[in-house]
């Protein structure tokens, strides 16, 4: 499909799992901040997990379809998604082909970041093994840029059964319960020795409000000082994406999708990736707590939500592989494994051949 940017929306970037294996010569990964809708959102239309989408933040943008047909779905926060006025759920696979209109008519409360994922994904350059937009080096994406009204982008190749994933739901079992409100689980560490037994009850006791200081690198924080027991600054050393460093000051930053590659602030836990993607759906005011887990049962999360992902690649399997009523005189029985099929329509005889399906 060949698609124009009517109006581009307040921060509408290209992003896909990010820049990995350059952390070591000071680029940053970037990538989509919520990992689990841009996930999900490829495997709902036959994607690789990691093919580019738009990440669209708080207003979304109008888009129009001028060449071209596919699947496209919405999925991370509900801001109001539509095609031609008519409002569509998250999470359901639709089909747009030339002339139709895509837009957001804004935030309907559980986040700020939805993620607009096409068939085929959005094809622009791939820099440095990544076509995610790293807005401050201005690489990647279109132009290194957010989306701007006049852009047009093209998305690639679809899966030849596109059209099989039009009208898919995803069942909400295989969501992750996001609830505001909930503390966010961290795991203690790498330098949580820098801070005396006060800080760190301090840390996991206190409320701590999103600052205006939040963007896609990371999220300043501000409630009650945090003590270190020495120094607050170390020999810079690499940061994880969930970081949560505590400058001299006590207040916590949390680093997230396109934070700096090294830093010098001590780093009193990291975030469960589970609730990476649940912060990166806050806004500047909301409070956030912070509950420690332990190293297994932070993998154990992790493991769930690549389970989920599995759960829903043999949901999508399923519907994909179902059973479609006939339209003329077909056979109404279709196993599902190579071979060929005369199909008659309208009187003529068509020979047809298939494969089984691996998906």
């Amino acid at each position: 499909m060949k698609i124009k940017v009517a109006q581009p929306g307040m921060l509408t970037t290209v992003q896909d799992m990010g820049r990995w294996g350059f952390q070591g010569k000071g680029m940053p990964v970037a990538g989509a901040m919520d990992l689990f809708a841009l996930k999900s959102g490829n495997v709902m239309v036959g994607n690789e997990e990691g093919a580019a989408c738009l990440e669209v933040t708080v207003l979304g943008p109008t888009l129009t379809v001028i060449e071209g047909e596919g699947a496209v779905v919405a999925t991370g926060a509900d801001l109001g998604f539509s095609i031609n006025g008519i409002s569509y759920p998250c999470n359901n696979v639709l089909k747009v082909g030339e002339g139709d209109t895509l837009s957001f008519s804004g935030m309907k409360g559980n986040g700020c970041r939805a993620y607009l994922v096409f068939s085929g994904g959005v094809d622009v350059p791939v820099v440095m093994g990544s076509r995610s937009t790293y807005l401050r080096a201005q690489i990647g994406g279109v132009d290194g840029r957010a989306l701007v009204k006049g852009d047009i982008f093209i998305t690639g190749e679809p899966h030849i059964l596109w059209r099989r994933f039009v009208d898919f739901q995803c069942p909400v079992a295989v969501l992750p319960e996001r609830r505001t409100g909930r503390p966010l689980r961290v795991v203690l560490g790498p330098q949580d020795d820098a801070f005396s037994p006060k800080g760190i009850e301090t840390f996991f006791s206190e409320p701590y409000k999103i600052t205006e200081s939040a963007d896609r690198m990371g999220y300043r924080l501000k409630g009650a000082v945090i003590e270190h027991s020495g120094g607050a600054d170390i020999i810079s050393d690499a940061i994880p994406l969930g970081a949560v460093q505590v400058p001299g000051d006590g207040q916590p930053i949390v680093m997230l999708a396109d934070r700096q590659t090294t830093g010098g602030y001590t780093k009193i836990a990291v975030l469960c990736s589970p609730d990476i993607a649940e912060i990166a759906q806050y806004l500047p005011g909301q409070e956030i707590r912070f509950q420690q887990v332990s190293f297994e049962e932070a993998v154990s999360l992790a493991k769930q939500e690549s389970d989920q992902i599995i759960k829903l690649r043999q949901s999508v399997a399923a519907w994909i592989t179902r059973i479609v009523p006939p339209m003329s005189e077909c056979e109404t029985e279709i196993l599902m494994t190579s071979g060929t099929w005369e199909l008659s329509v309208d009187g003529e005889t068509h020979t047809v051949s298939w494969e089984s399906l691996d998906y």
